[in-house]
């Protein structure tokens, strides 16, 4: 076990399930079973992981399969709505977790790969969400030559925004 005050490791029984540190393996990103409930445990992400796709990364939460925990309240994809504002989220998502996952694993370039590749096609589909349906941030709304923003109908009011 790990003393957090002392910053010692030890073989010993812990205080709570009675296990030693043998007996309770890292397991590419689950919860060890013995894993006692106040202490903090941080999944150790490997290089190369494997990776969901966008729409089942924005549902789950990460990107990465290794690092999905359980979660109470979490939203199951197939309740995430099928419209141009979801699919633009979940291109944005996959984008920022590739950017952190990019923070400490500088030398994946698998993985700069697609973020210059998911880059690309959120740039895109931003650009043609917004030629479609008006701007999404107010930067945007002022980037023409009038102020546009409270043009109707809003971006988050996806029903109406439902390519038909």
């Amino acid at each position: 076990m790990f003393n957090e005050l002392t910053g010692a490791r030890s073989n010993t029984p812990g205080a709570a399930n009675g296990t030693t540190e043998a007996s309770c393996p890292d397991g590419n990103g689950t919860m060890p079973s013995c894993a006692g409930l106040a202490v903090p445990y941080v999944p150790f992400q490997q290089n190369n992981p494997q990776k969901y796709s966008q729409t089942e990364a924005l549902s789950n939460g990460t990107l990465f399969p290794g690092l999905n925990l359980p979660f109470h309240l979490k939203v199951e994809g197939s309740t995430v709505p099928a419209t141009p504002l979801a699919e633009l989220q979940a291109l944005e998502f996959v984008v920022l977790e590739l950017g952190t996952y990019l923070d400490t694993h500088k030398d994946d370039t698998e993985a700069f790969n697609l973020y210059k590749q998911y880059a690309a096609m959120e740039k895109a589909a931003k650009a043609a969400y917004e030629s479609k349906f008006g701007p999404l941030t107010k930067s945007a709304a002022a980037a023409g030559d009038s102020y546009q923003w409270l043009c109707d109908p809003w971006p988050w009011n996806y029903e109406q925004n439902e390519v038909k």
